[in-house]
């Protein structure tokens, strides 16, 4: 799995896909949060915290990670190497964990250079050092299991089908609904008693919990569940490709 592990980290830095990657999110990002007058410019709040860096980095991420991770599988089944990676001496599951740690790792490098973000709305802060520097680090803990879950999603749409644009697509709609749909559809009263835990369902409850500085460890099981129930539907799907 090792082998395959680096090779995917490989065959993203040694094209322009990992790198665009990352610097389309770190422009964005720096646009959005130090350049553009909105309501995310990080030097027009009224405290020094990252609220609106954590706030944005899930938007940005809904197009960014399904566009790296849907060529993961598709790419393979289309060409045919699929085949030719099923026959190799590593489990399924191995394979599958290969891409995905790849995906994962290609967003903790992404979000590295962030931390820069943190420094400056430190030393901006009056007095010196004014952040919640707690708060902080746990919201890039949620940050990245948030980021995990979307390549874990994208990598089960892209085993899908044997379309890029396709898996691209289905991946960001997948994103979107369990980041943000299921809080919307909690927020109809007509659903009674159930809308807290239609919204519980949803990754914005848990990533909210988490940004305001206290990891839970409910919060911890709720996005390994998650990670593992599109990893296992993943490997449902390339296992019926074997057949």
């Amino acid at each position: 799995m090792r082998a395959l592990f680096f090779k995917e980290i490989n065959s993203f830095l040694s094209s322009v896909i990992g790198y665009v990657f990352i610097l389309i999110y770190l422009i964005a990002s720096g646009l959005f949060h130090w350049v553009l007058s909105y309501n995310t410019n990080l030097l027009e709040g009224t405290e020094a915290d990252m609220i609106p860096f954590f706030n944005l980095s899930p938007v940005i991420f809904f197009i960014l990670i399904p566009a790296i991770t849907m060529r993961s599988i598709a790419e393979e089944r289309r060409t045919g190497t699929i085949e030719l990676l099923l026959t190799r001496p590593i489990s399924d599951f191995k394979l599958i964990l290969a891409k995905y740690f790849a995906g994962v790792a290609l967003l903790v490098i992404a979000i590295i250079p962030t931390i820069i973000y943190f420094i400056s709305m430190y030393y901006l802060g009056k007095p010196v050092g004014n952040i919640d520097a707690g708060a902080t680090v746990t919201s890039y803990i949620g940050l990245i299991l948030l980021g995990a879950v979307f390549v874990s999603i994208g990598i089960f749409a892209s085993a899908l089908t044997n379309s890029q644009i396709v898996a691209f697509i289905l991946a960001m709609f997948l994103c979107w609904v369990f980041y943000d749909g299921f809080n919307l559809l909690g927020n109809f009263s007509q659903f009674g008693g159930l809308d807290y835990f239609i919204k519980y369902v949803g990754i914005a409850f848990h990533y909210d919990s988490i940004k305001k500085g206290v990891i839970d460890t409910g919060d911890i099981i709720y996005f390994v569940t998650l990670n593992m129930l599109f990893l296992f539907a993943s490997l449902t799907v390339i296992k019926t490709l074997k057949k």
